[in-house]
């Protein structure tokens, strides 16, 4: 499985969603980067992604967008065959 790469804050309900998701696939570990805690890391995440909100999910190096992106994904038939 590949290696999946969230940036997030710990109140975001839809980063709480996006990681249920993903753990409903199969994976059994997201390294969780808190923008939150870091502005640093939010800056990093709006120059990678050109997005100002949070979840951002990559999986492997594949920038896979927020949560609504990732069920689209999931809803299309598609991320299991990016997790695999």
């Amino acid at each position: 499985m590949p290696h999946v790469r969230m940036y997030c804050t710990a109140v975001c309900p839809y980063c709480l969603r996006a990681e249920a998701l993903l753990k409903r696939k199969g994976v059994g570990e997201i390294e969780k980067i808190r923008v939150d805690l870091d502005p640093a890391r939010r800056e990093e995440m709006m120059r990678i992604t050109g997005r100002r909100t949070v979840p951002q999910v990559f999986i492997g190096e594949r920038h896979v967008g927020g949560f609504d992106d990732l069920a689209e994904l999931d809803a299309a038939g598609e991320l299991d065959a990016l997790l695999a």
